[in-house]
Formats: C-alpha cells, sequence, structure tokens
C-alpha cells in the first residue's frame, strides 16, 4: 500500500512539473542581444512570458553576475539586472529559469563582440548634407513586402495617407543617385515595425522598438543598407521616437506596470506647448498635460520616469547604434518626454560614443527657446539637456517667407538676417540643423508660390549659411505639396520609384526642362559644397540687409567665400566700399554656378532674384 501511495505522489508531482513546464514559455527577451566591451557594464533585460514571474532565473557564464531580479506587478514579466565584467568573452549562453530544483524553461542569449572600428559612429557636422526621405514613398524595391502576413494594413498606393509600398530595397537601389546630388547623409523616418490598421506609413507609432517593419525589410536588410551606404561614403541617421510608442505594442493588453504609460481618467492629448518646459512662469498643470497628455489616441504616453521604462528606452538606441552601425539619431518631439530622462540618455549615448550626434526635433518659433535644448547652453534652471545638436525651426519659418515678400525693415530677407542675428542665445550655433522644409511642413516650391529663381535663392542660401543642412526628399525635382491639403501631399511619391511608374524623375530623361534646371543646381551647389571648408566651417559674418540685399561672408583661415542674395525684381548694383573690412586683400571673386571671375574694386551688379556666391581671391 505504501509504494502504491509513494508511486502515485511522484507521478501526481513528475505530471504537475511537466504541467508547469509547459506552461512556462520565454516569448521574447529585449534586449534580444548585447557586447561585451560596451563602457557600462550594466544590462537590463525584460523578460516576457506567461507566468514567467513565478520562476527563478540563473546564468551561470564567467564575467556576467546577474545581480537582481525585479519583479513587477504584472506575472508576464521579470526584469534581469546583469553585470557583465570587462574580461567577459562573447559567447552564447543559456537563462536557466527553474522551479525550485526543476529546470522549466531556458533561453539562449547571445554576447557579441564590439566592432571597435574607430571609422564607426562617427556623427556628422558641417560638413555633411542630409537628406530627409519617406521610406514608404521614396522607392519600392521588392513588390513581395509590399503586404506581409499578420501586418494589419495593406499596400494601397491610391490612399494618399496609406502604405505605398516603399521599403530598404528602394532606398538602397538609389544610394548612388543620392552621392551624385551630392548628399553626404541619409536621414530615414522611422523603419521600426508600425503595425497599425490605419496610417501606418510614417512609422511614428511603433510597435516593436527591436525590429524593422517587415513591409520594410528585414533588420538584416537595414544593417545592409547602413554598410553598403558607408561603402559609398554616404552616412545614416535613424530616426527614433521616446516620447510614445503605438496602442499594437506586444505589452498592449497586460503593462509590465500600471505607470508604463502615462494614466489619465480619460483620454488626455498633449497640450503641444513644447515652450512650457523652459518657461519660468509656467504652472505645473500645464507642464503635466504637455509631458504626460498622449500625441494622439493611437500613440500612448511613455512614462520615461519609471525607470524600467528609461532603461529599455536607453538600451534599444544603444542597441540599434551597435547593430547596424549608425551614424547619427534623430529624436522625434524632443521636448516631450520628461527632460531629465533626455539628459540621462545624451549622457549614456556619449559614454558610449565620445563622437556621436543626436538632432532633436525641437518645432519652436523662437530662437531662445529652441536655444534651451543645445548642449552646454547655460540655462538659468540649471538644466543641461547634452544634446549635440537641434533643428532651426525659426529658420525654416523665415526661409518660407523670407523670398515672398517685398524688401522691408523687417520683411524680405530682412527675416533671415533678425533670426541669425540671435545666435547669441545658442551656445554653438554651427550645431544647429537648417533646413527649409520637411516632412510635416509646406514643401519649398510650394511655399514660392513656384518661383524657380526664388527657389534657387533658397537652396544657396540653406548651403551657404551657418549650420547643418537638410533637404527633404524631392526638393531636388521641385515636388509640391501643402500641409493645409493633408499630410498624404507633402509625402508624395517619388516619381519613377515604383515599377510602372510613367515618369522617372531619378533620371535626366524623366524629369522636365524644369526639374532638370534645379536638379542641376542643386547637385552643383551641393558637390562645391563638398569640398568647400570654408562654407562647412567658416565663422559667418553678415551685414545688415538693405534695398532688398543680403551680402555675408565666410571666413576659413586664409579663404573667404562671399555671397550676396538679391530679391528684387530688377538688378541691383552693389557699392563694395561698405565690405572693406571683408574685402581687404582679395581682389577678384569666381562665382561658383557659372564660373565668372569678377573684380572686386568698386562695385557688383547681381541680377534680378538671384544668388551670387563668389569664392575670393588675392
Amino acid at each position: 500500500m505504501k509504494v502504491k501511495t509513494l508511486l502515485l505522489t511522484i507521478m501526481l508531482s513528475l505530471g504537475s512539473i511537466f504541467s508547469y513546464a509547459q506552461k512556462i514559455n520565454v516569448k521574447r527577451i529585449d534586449p534580444p542581444s548585447w557586447w561585451t566591451g560596451m563602457h557600462n557594464p550594466h544590462l537590463q533585460l525584460l523578460v516576457f512570458g506567461p507566468d514567467i514571474s513565478k520562476i527563478i532565473p540563473e546564468i551561470n557564464y564567467p564575467g556576467i553576475r546577474l545581480a537582481e531580479t525585479i519583479h513587477v506587478a504584472s506575472p508576464y514579466y521579470l526584469f534581469l539586472n546583469l553585470v557583465i565584467s570587462p574580461k567577459t568573452k562573447p559567447g552564447t549562453f543559456t537563462i536557466h529559469f527553474k522551479k525550485g530544483k526543476k529546470e522549466v524553461a531556458g533561453y539562449a542569449y547571445t554576447l557579441h563582440k564590439r566592432n571597435n572600428n574607430p571609422k564607426l559612429h562617427q556623427g556628422f557636422d558641417n560638413s555633411d548634407v542630409i537628406y530627409l526621405l519617406m521610406p514608404d514613398r521614396f522607392a519600392n524595391g521588392d513588390t513581395t513586402n509590399d503586404n506581409m502576413p499578420g501586418m494589419l494594413e495593406k499596400a494601397n498606393r491610391n490612399n494618399p495617407n496609406g502604405r505605398h509600398g516603399g521599403d530598404i530595397k528602394g532606398i538602397e537601389e538609389h544610394l548612388d543617385y543620392l552621392k551624385d546630388l551630392g548628399i553626404t547623409t541619409i536621414w530615414s523616418t522611422p523603419l521600426m515595425e508600425d503595425n497599425l490598421p490605419t496610417y501606418s506609413y510614417h512609422g511614428y507609432a511603433q510597435t516593436d522598438y527591436y525590429k524593422v517593419d517587415p513591409r520594410f525589410g528585414t533588420n538584416q536588410d537595414y544593417k545592409n543598407l547602413v554598410k553598403e551606404a558607408h561603402a559609398k561614403g554616404l552616412k545614416v541617421i535613424q530616426d527614433m521616437v521616446f516620447n510614445h510608442c503605438g496602442t499594437n505594442y506586444f505589452w498592449k493588453n497586460d503593462l509590465p506596470t500600471p505607470d508604463w504609460y502615462n494614466r489619465w481618467p480619460k483620454f488626455t492629448r498633449s497640450n503641444y506647448h513644447g515652450g512650457v518646459v523652459s518657461d519660468p512662469h509656467a504652472s505645473k498643470y500645464d507642464y503635466r498635460h504637455m509631458a504626460a497628455g498622449w500625441f494622439d489616441t493611437s500613440m500612448p504616453d511613455l512614462n520615461q520616469d519609471n525607470p524600467l521604462v528609461a532603461n529599455y528606452l536607453i538600451q534599444n538606441s544603444i542597441w540599434w547604434i551597435e547593430y547596424a552601425g549608425l551614424d547619427g539619431i534623430r529624436q522625434d518631439t524632443y521636448p516631450y518626454p520628461y527632460k531629465d530622462f533626455m539628459s540621462k540618455w545624451m549622457q549614456r549615448i556619449l559614454q558610449e560614443y565620445p563622437h556621436f550626434n543626436v538632432v532633436g526635433e525641437t518645432w519652436f518659433s523662437y530662437p531662445a527657446t529652441v536655444a534651451y535644448w543645445l548642449e552646454n547652453n547655460r540655462n538659468k534652471d540649471g538644466y543641461h539637456s547634452h544634446l549635440t545638436n537641434v533643428f532651426d525651426f525659426p529658420l525654416m519659418m523665415a526661409i518660407n517667407r523670407a523670398f515672398n515678400e517685398k524688401p522691408g525693415w523687417d520683411t524680405g530677407l530682412a527675416r533671415l538676417y533678425e533670426v541669425i542675428s540671435q545666435d547669441f542665445v545658442y551656445s554653438n550655433p554651427m550645431k544647429l540643423g537648417i533646413f527649409c522644409g520637411n516632412h510635416d511642413s509646406n514643401r519649398i516650391f510650394s511655399s514660392l508660390h513656384k518661383n524657380l529663381k526664388a527657389w534657387k535663392m533658397a537652396m544657396a542660401f540653406l548651403m551657404t549659411t551657418r549650420g547643418i543642412p537638410e533637404i527633404y526628399y524631392g526638393t531636388e525635382i521641385l515636388m509640391t505639396g501643402e500641409k493645409s491639403k493633408g499630410d498624404g501631399n507633402i509625402r508624395k511619391d517619388f516619381p519613377g520609384g515604383w515599377p510602372g511608374d510613367k515618369m522617372n524623375a531619378f533620371t535626366p530623361q524623366g524629369r522636365t526642362a524644369e526639374q532638370n534646371d534645379a536638379f542641376n543646381y542643386l547637385r552643383k551647389l551641393l558637390n562645391w559644397r563638398k569640398s568647400n571648408k570654408t562654407v562647412q566651417y567658416g565663422k559667418l559674418t553678415h551685414y545688415i540687409v538693405e534695398n532688398g540685399i543680403y551680402v555675408y561672408f565666410r571666413s576659413y583661415e586664409s579663404q573667404k567665400v562671399m555671397v550676396l542674395l538679391n530679391n528684387n525684381d530688377k538688378p541691383v548694383t552693389v557699392n563694395l566700399n561698405r565690405f572693406t573690412e571683408d574685402l581687404q586683400g582679395f581682389s577678384t571673386g569666381n562665382s561658383i554656378m557659372d564660373n565668372k571671375t569678377h573684380t572686386l574694386t568698386k562695385s557688383l551688379t547681381i541680377p534680378a532674384k538671384s544668388p551670387m556666391i563668389l569664392e575670393l581671391r588675392k
């Protein structure tokens, strides 16, 4: 009888263990891999799986110490804090999950050897020209991934707000086009999975921070793109979003902690007034509604004050930099996450990659508000962002008005002068990303009422003033679009990027005469700028706008470039005596666009609605 009872007990115990083992399933661990040799030895793993919190993790690998296991409100998550010794060797080890002494699950985790190639992660600077493209709207290199299993939204080019099928292969196939144009750096809007039923093409409501959207390609495809770009001398900037994710993230039905998102009794939008962060008189009410309000109903607001959320986002960015070999990051809606977290994130990035660059979207109308976010700025509240670069939205707004207006005390080109004259608020105005339009604004050719002469002046100014220029895809072929007509109108497909397109603007034969005129003009300007350190790094000296003429100089060592912009509808003769301090020692100037030589004795005549860019000669 005792034997039968003992056997029954053993059988029941084994059955219980077997049953429990069947339930345990580690569905994912983030980050999915890591590297040895990182400056920061700490790694926090998010472990996700049914009832994973009820079992005990163990790691037995030389140089790795499981310092802490964190249990949270949801039984579906564990957070493991690892410490990785500098002497740890790369390899794959098993994370054992045990119930008592019995192992009920295991997960193989890999530590790679860090790539210490000094040419990687060198960032971007004033020698670069950035090309912003939207992958879904740029080129469709692989039509077989337009619709993928499990992806909710299907491709439909007839829907201006739907997915159109552009992908990573489409970008890769046109790297030579970008290089020939004179571009040095590619910024693509987000490529991470955005698996929502509608309006998913833009990628800003991400549903997996560690996975390229399969309709764009794979993680490996992205890694290959960066490698191919580097081989052609092009850099790559990744677009990241830390303020919010998409509602369809894997944790949607069971958040790790109740405060993983910023929660409200009922849906509450952000007030979108980012200026309250730097406003010394701002109310706590307004600040909370800006920072903790949701960007949209499909974009839950992440709570970066939760240290687990903060670590998750920080490690994700480091993972992509290391995995793909990135050269920079563009961070979306920069002032919207909690600012102390953003400062900590930047410090962690620079700890691992001292020469790296991150440019923040700081959409404000006034230079002082933009300047609050730039590194080393002496903010009165003591805040130090450590952010290496910001976008100059005030200058963008001025460009879109300046070339349309008649000359006046504070109109026309005076708008450019006035914005730049406020550069004293910046710790380093050379760190500003400058542009005339992006994926959220009117296209510049539309803003300029399709005036090609005005467009050429805008491009000449953008490529010769201080800062790091960026152009939006299709600017070089005069693509049009107005924000008031919807986002789809400013995010049209690049003609020729899809099989069967009637026009292929990637080739001279597929462009109109006006488009070829614009393309060739910008191509010549960009390729000249690429090899001219004076306009890249030179000191800027500008003169008050008079009679619709804006004159400025760039000086670098013994070299100088003189730029004259005539915003009048008639030629204007400029007396050069006013500029003696910059012209002293120089006798001629070579016009870089038409290769004509001009003497610098008394005056210069500038054609109507035209720029003149001169390399000065002694």
